[in-house]
């Protein structure tokens, strides 16, 4: 698997590190777009940081996590070839990489548990898009 990027904002911080911490125990590459502390701040900045890296080849996949989940995840999606779904159990997860070929995992970091984000995150890496009949619909997600 190439890079994954990781965002957050400051009520996602705390699970984003253990993100991090479990991808590299996985192998896996991150790169960090920030936030880097539980200090107060914007999450636009750092799920548009994550959307630029992604449009730009740095990570093909991404993470992001705010203390809602909702606020990221609107951010991410204002860009066009970011499917980013808001993921609070693992099956969603798979629904949401089997159907909607999402390619950025978002969390609620105030309402996920370690335990609960760790499943969740296996589920995302490890299914595939089906493709099918579900092509048409995500050529149709894009504003032309």
């Amino acid at each position: 698997m190439t890079k994954i990027g990781l965002a957050s904002d400051h009520a996602g911080f705390p699970l984003k590190q253990f993100v991090a911490q479990l991808l590299k125990e996985k192998g896996i590459e991150t790169i960090d777009y920030g936030t880097y502390s539980t200090d107060s701040c914007d999450y636009p900045d750092y799920g548009h940081a994550l959307a630029r890296g992604m449009e730009n080849g740095e990570c093909e996949r991404g993470i992001a996590i705010c203390g809602s989940g909702e606020g990221i995840s609107m951010t991410l999606n204002k860009h066009q070839m970011i499917r980013a779904a808001l993921v609070w159990m693992p099956e969603i997860a798979r629904l949401a990489r089997q159907h909607n070929d999402a390619n950025v995992l978002v969390m609620p970091g105030r309402f996920v548990t370690e335990a609960e984000a760790t499943d969740i995150v296996e589920a995302f890496l490890t299914t595939d898009f089906e493709g099918g009949r579900h092509v048409n619909r995500i050529n149709k997600i894009a504003l032309q």
